[in-house]
């Protein structure tokens, strides 16, 4: 079931996203949360810090899962969601890094996937913040995917490629893969998903994820089955609804 809120703007956005995470932390300082990557967090993730330090809401008893992450590029490299979680919320927040999740893209990574789908299994989760692509995919679960998809190793369309390919210095150099939460993952353990989307490029995802059909031609469509998505848009991506 979609709750959808309509902002100006990214900033006025990102401070409603940020509502629902910060009431969720307070009501419950042991929260278990679900975050992504991308552009569309990251003012999300600076509010966060910003009443972190101001206001002393802690982070110390949180856990976070992360969805995914790319194979081949190491740990360390600057574009790697590894140090993009790291520099962008977790340096500036108090929580303890064995509480933070993130798959790895190295060594046997079906063993890697195996092993977060079974930590996940063990965890549900309070919130999971979810960007949407350009052609409908949540996580890296690119269309085709099936529903019931558990964390799993996936090969990147060109076009999440080409969307990408912006944060490094060239398309040659982005990821050909990446390891992500299954969508079967994702409506099995978030008991809330905060979607945000900003944005014209999205509001032909964002109309057929809420208007259009459950395919798996367009992966976020099956979040019509979740109990509770908040969608939380600015006017561009909303255009079409």
């Amino acid at each position: 079931m979609f709750k959808i809120i309509v902002c100006e703007n990214y900033e006025e956005m990102s401070k409603k996203a940020f509502s629902v995470i910060r009431d969720i932390v307070v009501e419950n300082p042991k929260a278990v949360l679900g975050l992504a990557t991308g552009s569309s967090p990251v003012g999300l993730y600076q509010l966060m810090i910003e009443d972190h330090q101001k206001n002393g809401t802690s982070y110390k008893d949180v856990t976070t899962f992360n969805l995914d992450e790319y194979l081949g590029i190491a740990k360390d490299h600057p574009q790697s969601y590894y140090t993009f979680m790291h520099e962008n919320l977790f340096k500036g927040l108090d929580i303890k890094e064995e509480n933070i999740h993130i798959p790895s893209g190295s060594g046997d990574v079906d063993q890697q996937a195996a092993n977060y789908e079974s930590l996940l299994a063990d965890n549900m989760i309070d919130v999971q913040v979810l960007g949407i692509g350009r052609n409908g995919h949540i996580g890296f679960n690119e269309p085709g995917t099936p529903f019931d998809a558990l964390t799993h190793i996936v090969k990147l369309k060109e076009n999440t490629r080409k969307d990408n390919a912006r944060f490094f210095d060239s398309l040659d150099e982005v990821p050909t893969q990446a390891i992500t939460m299954g969508s079967g993952t994702i409506m099995q353990r978030a008991k809330k998903v905060l979607m945000i989307a900003s944005g014209e490029a999205k509001q032909d995802a964002i109309y057929n994820m809420i208007k259009g059909p459950i395919t798996t031609d367009l992966p976020a469509s099956i979040l019509q089955k979740h109990d509770d998505v908040v969608v939380i848009l600015d006017k561009a991506a909303a255009a079409r609804l």
